[in-house]
């Protein structure tokens, strides 16, 4: 079943590909490969996280942006080939997204991507996983990370790969790297600072997020690497657009909000987990359950 998800899954991946200049939505998409719209919706959503919507709208302004800095095309153009009625209507979906006008972001000459091709595995390994699964990464880790830090390019916005590659080789070296594994995939990966208690970067591959992969993390901070301190990380302000869902994510796992930052020129907000103390962690290791990719 399983199999069979994915391979409907990836056939709508594809067609949006293959119809990046078109105003696209669920029923286009269902019609178009004969499924119905509500099943579609829902396995779609599952495994990769985002609605179809969603990801026909992330991967349509990416490819609009790379168009604005690699290329001369007016604006009106680029609108219209991204499946946009007006330049209105392209501008303000833009500005929501990338935090500026599109105007502005020719000017800057620095792309970066909202969304990449999602390219999903059809046959996932069947095993439980626990924290005790999570190593601390090697740099025979490094190519299979960065593939994650690809598919989960909705997590880092403003997004440089290579200052990030050339900053994972120093946390591998410095043991701040940890990473997740089913079988030869990485699946979840996260780089941290012990002396600020800080998780610096997270990813959790699509077809696992549901599963509760980021808690795993967690705890094993939590219970291990930073245990008896106050655990903190950045994510999107409230009401951005940008967002996949990640801020939901951590105030469900119990982060609370703190000050507004900005980074790198990007809007963001910081969170924090307080320690865990002791009857907790206790009571959390009697209860501890593996997740299944089976659940």
């Amino acid at each position: 079943m399983q199999g069979q998800t994915v391979r409907i899954v990836s056939q709508a991946i594809r067609y949006i590909e293959e119809h990046l200049h078109e105003k696209m939505d669920l029923d286009m998409v269902a019609s178009a490969l004969h499924y119905s719209k509500y099943h579609l919706h829902r396995i779609f959503t599952k495994t990769v996280g985002l609605t179809i919507h969603d990801y026909a709208k992330r991967r349509q302004l990416t490819e609009a942006a790379k168009l604005l800095v690699f290329s001369a095309k007016p604006i009106i153009e680029i609108a219209l080939m991204s499946g946009y009625e007006s330049q209105q209507a392209f501008t303000d979906i833009f500005k929501a997204m990338y935090k500026t006008s599109p105007a502005e972001f020719r000017e800057t000459e620095n792309f970066y991507p909202l969304q990449l091709e999602i390219y999903l595995k059809e046959e996932l390994v069947k095993m439980d996983l626990t924290k005790d699964n999570i190593k601390f990464a090697t740099p025979e880790d490094a190519d299979d990370w960065m593939e994650l830090v690809s598919l989960t390019i909705d997590g880092y916005p403003c997004l440089d790969k290579k200052d990030y590659a050339a900053n994972l080789h120093q946390y591998i070296a410095d043991k701040k790297a940890l990473i997740l594994r089913d079988d030869d995939m990485a699946i979840g990966v996260m780089g941290f600072s012990p002396d600020t208690g800080s998780i610096d970067f997270l990813s959790v591959h699509p077809q696992y997020r549901h599963l509760g992969i980021t808690k795993l993390f967690l705890d094993k901070l939590a219970d291990e690497l930073l245990y008896g301190k106050e655990i903190t990380l950045t994510t999107y302000r409230a009401g951005d657009k940008a967002d996949t869902g990640w801020r939901e994510e951590y105030r469900r796992l119990g982060f609370a909000e703190r000050e507004l930052l900005v980074e790198y020129g990007y809007p963001t907000q910081r969170f924090v987990l307080p320690p865990k103390n002791k009857e907790e962690t206790r009571n959390d290791r009697n209860t501890e359950k593996p997740v299944s990719r089976e659940l």
